[in-house]
Formats: structure tokens, sequence, C-alpha cells
């Protein structure tokens, strides 16, 4: 399996139609849930120094992409770290990129891109659920909107070290 965020969407869409199928047979109704797109400069993935086993490997990719919600994300935390030890950077910001993606649900984004020192958030107007007042308020000139045919946000980061703590932070 190769490494990396654009891999991880592939498999995090795998997964979540995977899920579908099995709670359809089982009778349970299936609520669409949109895919989100997290494109950002940060290695998310598990290393093969972490765990080994392919299987096992598998395993936690599949219960990260499942996760619905902060308690899910810190259960899967625990439980990865009394079966493998200290989780390395890289899996933090997978379970950081899972948190986010729950945050982009709620907030309404489907897409986050980074582009060198900005991050931007594509939203469908319909759904979208961020405060803009608040926004231009804590933001001033560091976010720019755009209402075209995809309408979307520019958020200048402060700190191209931090884009994760900051992605979060804009969609809370």
């Amino acid at each position: 399996m190769q490494h990396g965020h654009l891999d991880q969407v592939g498999y995090d869409m795998y997964c979540k139609l995977l899920d579908e199928v099995i709670k359809e047979e089982k009778g349970v109704k299936v609520e669409p849930d949109p895919d989100i797109i997290i494109d950002i400069n940060v290695s998310s993935f598990i290393p093969d120094n972490y765990i080994e086993h392919g299987n096992q490997k598998i395993e936690v990719y599949q219960a990260i992409a499942l996760c619905r919600t902060d308690e899910d994300i810190r259960k899967i935390k625990e439980d990865i770290e009394d079966r493998f030890g200290k989780a390395p950077e890289e899996v933090d910001s997978l379970l950081e990129i899972a948190k986010i993606k729950q945050l982009c649900k709620q907030a309404g984004v489907h897409k986050i891109m980074q582009k060198q020192e900005n991050v931007v958030f594509y939203f469908n107007q319909e759904t979208f659920n961020l405060d803009v007042a608040k926004l231009l308020e804590k933001y001033k000139s560091r976010i720019k909107f755009s209402t075209g045919f995809v309408p979307y946000v520019t958020y200048k980061l402060e700190d191209k070290n931090r884009v994760v703590e900051e992605i979060e932070d804009f969609l809370c």
C-alpha cells in the first residue's frame, strides 16, 4: 500500500462504501455521508516501523476512516497506543485529519486544499454553517470569500508548520 494523503482519500471512500453495504445488508438505514477531500501539506500515514503487519495496518486505517465523532477518534487513538505504543507524528496527523473531516461535515465544507501559505475551504452555500461575521472579526484581512460557481473561502495561515491546528481553529 502506498502512503500519503492522496492515497488515503481513495481508501476512505472504499471504507465508507463497504460500511454502507454492510449496513444495508443488515437492514440499517444509511444516511448519506459526504466525501470530504483534504489536501494539505501534512504527512499522515501509518509508518511500516510502527505497524509492520499489513492486515493490522489495514484494520487501523479502516477504523480511522469510519470515525464519526471525537469520541470515536479518542478511542481509536487509545486502542492504537495500547496495541502498538506511542503513536508517531504521522499517525497523530492521520487522526487529526479524521477530526477535521468531522468538523467539515458540521460546517458544510466539502474540500480543503492547501496552496503554499493559504488554505482554501470549498463549500455548498446551502449547507455552509460557519458564522461569517465571526470569521471576519477574528481573521480580518487574512480571509477572502469567493461566491463563484463553487464558493470558497481562502484563509492565510499564520504558521505553515501548524496547518492542522489552524484549520481546526478556523472550523470551530
